[in-house]
């Protein structure tokens, strides 16, 4: 699937909309640093981030400027999103922070990136100190959750071209072999389906399966093992991110149970999706679900995450969350239950919120593949 590059005027109105949400926050403006927001933000993805500081500042009361080094100045020029940027030069020998200083309302209170270096925040705080900063997450947290059509649609091409790499990885063996080779298989067929970034390709087989973040590793997949495929990474700038728990060989009937569960948990969550629903209330359907049926203790992480330029992002579908689901937010939904010492199983889809209820972005089966 090919997707319409972004212009100048989708990036535009990102910045319009960041500086409206700044007001409305209470905010004078957002200091945006080199990472997913100011891709998001610029197009501009710098070839290396280093100790030089690159700056986007958003500010209610004046046009969009942007520190950057000299040297970098004819890459910053080329990105897609910086026509109606101002940029503003420093040489290697200038005092970048100085420089800052006069860009910004000296009293004002910014939200900053989260990627920004603490050298940087701490050189602006002793040029500036009058000035106050709140992390991204925490003051503008919704920022970038919200996702337009044209972002949907990447993240649609994004869940179809895991799908086509699960459907091809459960062809191959598993018994016999070891995690890594098998999570090496996964990656290779992420990126023939298109994954210009493949970022993680977690294979939990047997107890291994009990850890949720395992490591593939050279444990050697047995029959009898249940096997956690967790898998995501970028595709046409967007991520992927999709679980699968296959079987090698026939199930036992506690297997079975389990599985089923956990299937039945994810796909209760997923029909409560509609908007106005509160993000944390997600996780409690799912969780009710798992509590019911006296898995609850084996439930041990959030029942989702957002997902965009990055596979982690907000909002997340977790306990204190209230902030309502709202149309064009995308999201995993992926309850698990872990037996420490003997198998997990997890189920994940992305979902976007539509306007009567939600769409899932990953489309293959959930029934318990066996495989060989």
């Amino acid at each position: 699937m090919t997707t319409r590059p972004f212009d100048a005027k989708d990036y535009a109105r990102r910045m319009e909309r960041a500086v409206m949400q700044a007001r409305e926050a209470g905010l004078t403006g957002i200091l945006v640093s080199p990472g997913p927001d100011l891709a998001y933000f610029t197009g501009y993805h710098p070839t290396a981030i280093t100790e030089r500081i690159t700056l986007l500042i958003l500010d209610a009361d004046r046009e969009p400027v942007m520190l950057v080094p000299a040297l970098e100045r004819p890459d910053v020029e080329a990105a897609p999103g910086v026509g109606t940027v101002s940029l503003v030069s420093w040489a290697d020998g200038d005092d970048p922070y100085a420089v800052l200083g006069s860009l910004l309302d000296t009293v004002g209170h910014y939200a900053m990136s989260d990627s920004t270096w603490a050298m940087h925040l701490l050189g602006l705080q002793r040029l500036v100190p009058g000035c106050r900063y709140s992390a991204m997450t925490t003051a503008l947290p919704m920022l970038r959750a919200v996702k337009g059509s044209d972002e949907v649609s990447r993240l649609a091409a994004a869940g179809a071209a895991a799908d086509a790499a699960y459907e091809q990885i459960i062809g191959v063996r598993f018994a016999g072999r070891t995690e890594r080779e098998i999570g090496a298989d996964l990656a290779g067929f992420l990126r023939e389906h298109g994954h210009t970034q493949v970022d993680f390709t977690i294979v939990g087989s047997g107890p291994n399966g009990a850890r949720p973040h395992h490591e593939m590793g050279e444990r050697i997949v047995r029959d009898g093992d249940m096997v956690i495929l967790d898998f995501g990474g970028l595709c046409e700038g967007y991520g992927s991110d999709t679980t699968r728990t296959v079987h090698v060989g026939p199930a036992t009937d506690e297997e079975h149970e389990v599985f089923d569960l956990v299937r039945r948990a994810q796909q209760t969550a997923f029909e409560a999706v509609r908007p106005g629903v509160a993000c944390q209330d997600i996780d409690r359907v799912a969780r009710r679900v798992i509590d019911d049926a006296g898995y609850g203790r084996y439930f041990i992480h959030r029942t989702g995450h957002g997902i965009g330029l990055t596979t982690h992002e907000p909002p997340y579908l977790v306990e204190g969350e209230w902030r309502p689901l709202v149309p064009g937010m995308c999201f995993s939904i992926e309850p698990g239950v872990y037996l420490p010492g003997r198998f997990g199983v997890r189920i994940e889809d992305i979902v976007t919120v539509t306007e009567d209820g939600g769409r899932r972005l990953n489309n293959t089966r959930h029934e318990m593949h066996i495989v060989s």
